[in-house]
């Protein structure tokens, strides 16, 4: 089904007051270390000692002062079975809300890595700040039902970074498979999506659950709808194309330096 008309933006029970301060405290969800890691070190963050999180899970924090910034760099870690990256919606949403809790965030920013269909204009390397985001993998086809399950949300009014660093924009849509079933894909369609990726509308569900403004970085790793396999392509471009999200992370973080929400 199509997406509904949009909701209210995610962030409108934000106050005025918390609107119009500068942002001081910036929270970075990278679902995948390969994707974080060149952030950790371009801003020299610390790997917390005293964790903020349940004894036990894997999840990792980064964290440091740059400039008038305090950034923390979250991700959830590697899977203490199998030892792989814990990706997909059920990690992003547990470790964006146990984040958020401990550490109050004035802004989220989930950046990562995003299979993109030519059809809409995305192309290997394109970053994209995603303007709204839904599920394409939740059908429940009983009336109110469905919209839940689709769960579309708008991120954060980005324009004036959109427009001072020239950023593609369109919308993400996210399911717990790397690989895109005809379902899936009748989903996307129906969500009108330009990217596809793993977490961001669980990260946007808890970001509107606990009310703190989100932005969605998402670097286009391979074409969904091309001719070369999804894994194939996503291991091949997935170091170069992650140098492009470092880049353009770190230029959007310059940007929101000094800013307040209203400014972005």
């Amino acid at each position: 089904m199509a997406p509904p008309d949009f909701p209210p933006q995610l962030h409108e029970e934000t106050s005025i007051d918390s609107q119009s301060k500068p942002i001081s405290t910036v929270l970075i969800f990278i679902a995948m270390h390969t994707e974080a890691l060149p952030l950790v070190q371009r801003f020299q963050l610390k790997e917390a000692a005293d964790s903020v999180y349940p004894k036990g899970v894997p999840w990792v924090r980064y964290h440091g002062k740059y400039k008038n910034l305090q950034l923390n760099i979250v991700q959830p870690g590697k899977d203490p079975v199998l030892g792989v990256d814990s990706v997909g919606t059920i990690s992003a949403s547990l470790v964006t809300y146990a984040s958020v809790l401990a550490l109050k965030p004035d802004l989220i920013i989930n950046a990562g890595t995003a299979g993109g269909f030519k059809a809409k204009g995305a192309a290997i390397g394109d970053v994209f700040l995603a303007s709204e985001v839904a599920f394409h993998d939740r059908r429940i086809p009983i009336p109110v039902f469905d919209l839940y399950g689709v769960g579309l949300r708008q991120a954060c009014s980005t324009s004036n970074i959109t427009q001072e660093l020239n950023l593609k924009t369109g919308r993400l849509s996210t399911g717990d498979s790397l690989d895109m079933s005809p379902h899936d894909e009748a989903s996307i369609n129906a969500n009108e999506a330009t990217i596809k990726d793993m977490e961001g509308a669980a990260v946007a569900y808890v970001a509107d659950l606990l009310k703190v403004p989100v932005i969605f970085l998402k670097a286009v790793t391979d074409i969904v709808d091309g001719d070369k396999p999804t894994a194939e392509e996503f291991l091949q471009n997935l170091t170069a194309v992650t140098a492009a999200l470092d880049e353009t992370v770190a230029k959007v973080i310059d940007f929101i330096n000094g800013k307040c929400i209203s400014e972005l």
